[in-house]
């Protein structure tokens, strides 16, 4: 059955949720604040990287599937065709100082949807929010609906990955719906009916903390074998077999035991630091989440400690860094690990060159006294190491004997130990990996 629907904010999530639904056979109507951002969308550009997602958005603008509009009343009441019977609320929730979620967008959206109100809508919280944001949106649009039109609020949490939220989207793991009635959930059910995946049915709050729950308990298992990681690195282990030999137990699994120079974009922090701060406001000290975050940040500190034990003075130094979005296949810099080792490097008044496929765009915006390489040889040359900051396709097969000849001091860190130690010191290279011997 075919659904309007209105998606709220058109950044990674937004945009992905709505070119989504488009292709399982959706009339949706993406909202942005942002003028220029939605006169780009309208002029068929893309404003993030994402692959597979252009394709989509040209596609579903074409045949008029996909639209984008100012404002929420516009959205939820387009020109052409019914009002919206769902309303997706995908705005950024950015972290306050103190952790907390900033959900001051939030507000502002269910405030919009309950002055365009004409009829039953279920409002879907998709943004990542702490448990009992739906009870708050729920009494903002009370407030706020003076025809007293029914309402739901529900919790339907994403689980995208950046460089792999089409499929994500498309294919997911399970589908999470957190609704209040069995009417919010037929509608919720019959919109995602295309999809064949699990539909789990819960409360709304129990759906909230499912979301931040498993990025917190993600983001563990990469701080846990970092931690591993360094006590490899003090016996001579070899943490990449120790990994193995944990990931071939059935209850742990290989998923994200993969050791490197911590975790970074904009979910795992922000929801780590928004879990515990809820975690304290209800009066319990979740300890274990502040020691996942210490041992990331820590982690981000390997390659200056690397460094340090391989060159003497590193003032005048010159650095080549590999990678600076914090995953392959997106450009988003957000806690990107890359940008907290390049200020590091800086402040020992090392030069620093940079390569990254995809990112270097809104890397110049952000970095400047950094020399900006065409590609890794560019950036290699004179350098006195050269560090592997994400893992991208295009770096995986170097040919090592040019990168030699290139750099002042064969020296390669590898900080996701994407290569093959033997191969690199036989080609001359000392070579120095994360929890590696």
């Amino acid at each position: 059955m075919k659904h309007q629907i209105c998606v709220v904010g058109s950044g990674y999530v937004g945009l992905v949720t709505g070119a989504c639904l488009a292709e399982i056979g959706h009339r949706v109507v993406c909202v942005d604040s942002d003028k220029d951002k939605l006169a780009a969308l309208k002029a068929g550009k893309v404003p993030i990287y994402e692959p597979g997602l252009d394709k989509l958005l040209h596609r579903h603008r074409r045949s008029g599937a996909l639209s984008f509009a100012a404002s929420v009343a516009e959205g939820m009441k387009p020109a052409k065709g019914p009002r919206a019977e769902a309303v997706f609320i995908a705005v950024g929730t950015p972290p306050r100082p103190d952790g907390s979620a900033d959900l001051s967008f939030v507000e502002a959206v269910a405030e919009e949807v309950a002055r365009s109100l004409e009829g039953y809508t279920v409002v879907v919280d998709k943004s990542t929010v702490p448990v009992e944001t739906g009870d708050w949106v729920q009494r903002t649009i009370d407030r706020f609906n003076k025809a007293d039109v029914p309402f739901d609020v529900a919790s339907n949490p994403e689980f995208l990955s950046e460089g792999t939220a089409v499929q994500d989207f498309l294919k997911p793991d399970r589908i999470v719906l957190g609704v209040p009635s069995h009417r919010a959930e037929a509608l919720l059910r019959s919109i995602y009916a295309p999809i064949k995946a699990e539909v789990l049915v819960t409360d709304v709050k129990s759906a909230e903390l499912i979301k931040h729950a498993s990025n917190s308990f993600l983001a563990t298992k990469i701080s846990f074998i970092n931690a591993v990681s360094i006590l490899c690195e003090k016996t001579g282990a070899d943490v990449s077999l120790v990994a193995k030999g944990m990931g071939l137990d059935r209850r742990i699994g290989p998923q994200f035991l993969r050791p490197g120079i911590g975790f970074g974009g904009f979910c795992f922090p922000k929801d780590l630091e928004a879990f515990h701060w809820i975690a304290r406001k209800k009066g319990y000290d979740f300890a274990l989440l502040k020691t996942v975050k210490d041992i990331n940040e820590h982690q981000k500190d390997w390659v200056l400690r690397r460094v340090e034990e391989d060159l003497w003075n590193l003032g005048g130094k010159h650095a080549a860094l590999l990678g600076l979005s914090f995953k392959p296949h997106t450009d988003d810099l957000r806690f990107a690990p890359s940008l907290e080792i390049i200020e590091k490097l800086r402040a020992r008044r090392m030069r620093v060159s940079v390569h990254d496929p995809v990112a270097m765009p809104k890397a110049q915006e952000q970095l400047k006294g950094v020399r900006f390489a065409k590609d890794a040889y560019d950036a290699a040359k004179g350098a006195d190491f050269l560090v592997l900051i994400t893992e991208w396709p295009e770096y995986r097969d170097l040919d090592w004997a040019r990168l030699k000849k290139l750099m002042r001091n064969p020296l390669i860190l590898d900080g996701r130990n994407l290569y093959d130690p033997a191969q690199v010191r036989a080609a001359g290279f000392v070579y120095r990996g994360v929890g590696r011997p």
